[in-house]
């Protein structure tokens, strides 16, 4: 039996297409099944830097946004650099796929705005280039955009190596139907020859709004602290996933009493949280989010199935029930039974 999933959940699940095939056409074939359309879009990310002194490059790579034909979004599907297995590195870009980089966000977010994902190569940097006055150099496969004091601002590259391949798709939040939906754009996928990739995860975005209670807030920290062995386990969480990490000692010692919301706030500070860890926390920890407000679970395994997918997100929809229970979460005997007990404990509650 498929349980029903009761929360508003965003889904996030990393794909790899077969060689010959790109994260373009699954984006024109959802499109072409439902009626709707295609429009490229910026994906904004980071990756090592190979020049001495810069620890990495920020950059826009291209995604896709299917809309249904009346205007809705049904999926968004973008780049995942973590997902690198089965690539060959040394593969020459196809044309019309590049990417953008730059090492500074504020310029990362102007490039997006004023540059086109859809044009080409050698046009993407002009529309940026007007607004500093200055023209667009070529060096061989590289355009370089610098400022008029000879400072580079950003360079366009082709996209080699076949990153058109990894396909990570987004859905907007899904308040019902979340089988069905999920099913449709596997289905298709599937169908194109998508597989799971080898570091693949899907993680789920959910409501914000009750995780802002500090009680409630305390409860997730210390669910994804105490039991975060048994709740790996029992999720079956990829151990070749990246970026994945224990949440910071300083969040982890708060709630050992009973924090207010400062309280948290200031240990997610003094252990500098990101979004990179078994639970992301970062967009409720800010009075204004800065993208959506959502908690993020990313422990989930990769998976093509909807049926996976949903039974293991109804798993978590009950441990996060819990945690909105004022009654403190205990450090243990923290075990996957244990886990599946307190699961087991809420639904009982619930009915």
């Amino acid at each position: 039996m498929i349980p029903e999933l009761r929360r508003r959940i965003g889904f996030e699940i990393e794909l790899m297409a077969p060689p010959g095939v790109s994260r373009r056409t699954l984006a024109l074939d959802l499109a072409g099944r439902c009626g709707g359309s295609v429009r490229p879009v910026w994906h904004h990310d980071s990756e090592p830097s190979l020049v001495p002194g810069l620890g990495r490059f920020l950059h826009l790579t291209q995604g896709f946004e299917v809309r249904r034909p009346d205007g809705s979004p049904l999926c968004t599907l973008v780049d995942d650099i973590t997902l690198t297995r089965g690539l060959d590195p040394r593969a020459p870009a196809i044309p019309g796929w590049f990417r953008v980089l730059t090492d500074d966000t504020r310029l990362l977010r102007l490039l997006s705005a004023r540059c086109d994902p859809g044009t080409t190569l050698p046009r993407v940097l002009e529309p940026a280039a007007e607004l500093w006055g200055t023209t667009v150099e070529r060096h061989g496969d590289i355009y370089r955009l610098n400022d008029a004091a000879g400072a580079t601002i950003a360079l366009a590259s082709p996209a080699g190596g076949e990153r058109e391949r990894p396909c990570e798709i987004i859905t907007p939040p899904l308040s019902a139907d979340h089988h069905a939906e999920l099913s449709f754009l596997l289905g298709v996928a599937r169908g194109l020859g998508f597989t799971v990739p080898h570091e693949a995860a899907v993680h789920l975005h959910v409501d914000g709004g009750p995780f802002r209670s500090p009680a409630a807030l305390a409860n997730l920290i210390r669910l994804f602290a105490h039991w975060r062995e048994p709740l790996r386990t029992l999720l079956a969480t990829n151990p070749a996933c990246r970026r994945l990490a224990p949440l910071p000692a300083p969040l982890v010692d708060v709630v050992a009493g009973t924090p207010t919301t400062t309280e948290l706030r200031q240990a997610a500070q003094t252990g500098q949280i990101t979004k990179f860890y078994d639970v992301n926390l970062t967009q409720v920890l800010t009075d204004s989010p800065p993208l959506r407000d959502t908690v993020e679970i990313r422990i989930l395994p990769g998976a093509i199935d909807a049926d996976e997918i949903v039974h293991r997100a109804a798993l978590v929809e009950l441990l996060l029930d819990r945690c909105l229970d004022p009654a403190p979460i205990p450090s243990g005997p923290a075990s996957p039974d244990a886990l599946l007990e307190m699961a087991a404990a809420t639904l009982v509650q619930d009915q």
